[in-house]
């Protein structure tokens, strides 16, 4: 139900779209997986008996906050390499189509589906599961390679169904061009987010977790070799020459292979060896197309309202509007908001969750449930706000760099503000549907889907028709917000006659309790920005003054009056995270 730009599920180590902290790679996910699910699935009890779980904690911890690094950093680097303009939006739609095309056929069944059939064999098996294992890797290599050359066959319609901008000279031709060369990444992305995941199953978790990282460094190496070359300047998409072309596209394609090629060696080091085995019957293919169905039918849903999305990007990004690379940008900024906190209390409440559904345990169930959603919001609501009122100087301290203009930034900060309206309904959408999964269903969250993306395509065309392009990126956010706010309505009274009462009441208590020190906070943060040097187009280090000095006062005063207010989710998360780095 995401609606957004995200990225490719080969990427959530330890678990987007499960539960494994991403790349930061622009893949489009139809639904963000960085579903905990995956990170709790529990190896073998005798590979748990020779695993330190200090170590796999930290090494996840420290490995996620790399990760999360790195891929920022690669996002800032393209951005000022290709620019936020047209140039730097045909990079981004081209190198997500080989998400969608990824998400579709495997993206979010991997988690769903294949996770947990791979720790049953891996259990019930006599060899561990590795004939099982080596017949799904087979089958997978056939089905993606295959997948891979098909979808650079219809490079073109696949740029016409997504990426469409006949207004704009040769933008459809470039990101054709970079479509023929990033698809490929399909093969790529299946093959580590399966290696992965057989990884993770006999109880290794660094080099899924580490991998990505190559990935990165890779990308940033190219973006910064292109800028040596060609320098960080605002081009057309009929400059983008041969050179530039295989220079930013190859590169790309480059670095999930490495990505790839990094994940190998642990396979040996656990014990499992390649073997092609073409008995496919014995996977049981009717059985996991069963399981499959519901998720497939998740996925396709989403698929729709990301076409819909890229269009009215496409159809809006000019030199001074928001268009899917800026677009992109911000919601990986919501989306690591969303990872480091409502991850966290989701991945902790999983695995009760979960427990108390399948021993009966309703009225349990519940009560996290309604606990997590206090937790969120009351965590992810002074981040919000930082995002509304210090949208310039965010924008203008993180992206204005070389060929990413003024004019640039200024689009992303509108964005951005709209963005922090949809943080906290996202995360509790979220925590809802994993609700769902612990029961276990995924046929409600499908079902539900529906009209949630209808809801949100209709929301996005109205604002797009009724506002200029400089609207739109802000639009699509909006859209999202509402559709994130609907999910969340519609999957807690699908709940309640299963699991009971969730304490509505305690948690509209804590909601407004939350909205009344946000709100305090936010007051606070304008204020300050107001007095201190610098206005809508802030320099660096006016930006950066504004910055520090206005996170600092939002945050303090958030905490202050949480404090007075008795919201005592606060302590509680931070009590929680303690605990779990202590772990």
């Amino acid at each position: 139900m995401s609606g957004g730009l995200y990225r490719s599920a080969n990427a959530q180590q330890g678990g987007v779209p499960g539960g494994r902290p991403d790349d930061g790679a622009t893949f489009i996910s139809a639904e963000p997986l960085n579903q905990p699910a995956a990170e709790s699935v529990a190896p073998p009890q005798e590979q748990v008996a020779e695993t330190s779980a200090a170590a796999n904690s930290a090494v996840m911890a420290i490995g996620s906050l790399v990760s999360r690094g790195t891929g920022f950093l690669r996002n800032l680097v393209i951005g000022a390499a290709l620019g936020g303009a047209l140039v730097g939006d045909a990079y981004t739609t081209a190198q997500i189509l080989p998400g969608m095309v990824y998400e579709f056929l495997l993206g979010g069944i991997l988690t769903s589906v294949l996770i947990p059939v791979l720790v049953r064999r891996r259990k019930a098996d006599s060899d561990g599961g590795q004939a099982y294992t080596q017949r799904l890797l087979t089958l997978a290599l056939l089905a993606l390679g295959a997948a891979a050359l098909l979808a650079v066959a219809l490079a073109v319609p696949l740029t016409w169904l997504y990426g469409a901008n006949e207004s704009a000279e040769g933008y459809s031709g470039l990101v054709t061009t970079l479509a023929r060369l990033m698809l490929p990444m399909i093969f790529f992305s299946g093959l580590s987010a399966l290696i992965s995941a057989v990884l993770n199953t006999r109880g290794h978790f660094a080099a899924p977790m580490w991998a990505p990282i190559l990935n990165n460094l890779v990308v940033i190496g190219t973006a910064g070799l292109y800028i040596a070359i060609f320098g960080a300047e605002i081009v057309g998409p009929d400059d983008m020459t041969t050179g530039r072309v295989l220079l930013i596209g190859g590169g790309t394609l480059v670095g999930v292979a490495i990505q790839v090629a990094g994940l190998l060696p642990a396979l040996r080091k656990v014990g499992f060896r390649w073997k092609l085995r073409f008995d496919f019957r014995q996977l049981g293919l009717a059985e996991l197309g069963r399981l499959g169905a519901w998720m497939i039918c998740y996925v396709a849903v989403s698929q729709v309202g990301l076409i819909v999305l890229f269009n009215l990007l496409n159809r809006a990004g000019k030199e001074n509007a928001a268009g899917p690379l800026i677009y992109n940008n911000v919601f990986l900024l919501l989306m690591t908001a969303h990872g480091i906190i409502a991850v966290s209390i989701i991945t902790a409440l999983m695995p009760r969750m979960s427990a108390a559904a399948a021993d009966g345990r309703y009225a349990d169930l519940a009560a996290d449930l309604s606990r997590g959603t206090r937790m969120v919001s009351a965590v992810l609501a002074p981040i919000a706000v930082c995002y509304a009122v210090l949208a310039t100087p965010i924008a203008f301290t993180l992206f204005r760099f070389g060929a990413f203009t003024e004019d640039n930034a200024t689009a992303t900060s509108l964005v951005l503000l709209a963005a922090a309206l949809a943080l906290v309904p996202f995360a509790i959408s979220q925590l809802f549907t994993f609700a769902f999964y612990a029961l276990p269903d995924t046929r409600t969250p499908a079902l539900i889907n529906i009209p949630v993306v209808a809801l949100r395509i209709g929301v996005q065309i109205a604002l797009f028709a009724l506002f200029s392009a400089s609207f739109a990126g802000a639009g699509m956010m909006i859209g999202n917000t509402v559709s994130y706010l609907a999910a969340a309505i519609a999957s807690a009274w699908l709940l309640r006659p299963r699991v009971g009462r969730i304490g509505l009441g305690a948690i509209l208590r804590t909601l407004g309790r939350v909205v009344i020190a946000a709100l305090g906070a936010a007051l606070a943060g304008l204020l300050v920005v107001f007095l201190l040097p610098g206005d809508d187009t802030p320099t660096k280090v006016e930006a950066i003054v504004q910055l520090l000095v206005g996170g600092a006062v939002i945050g303090g005063t958030y905490l202050g009056l949480a404090i007075v207010l008795r919201i005592s989710e606060i302590t509680e998360v931070v009590g929680m995270v303690r605990r779990r780095l202590g772990r």
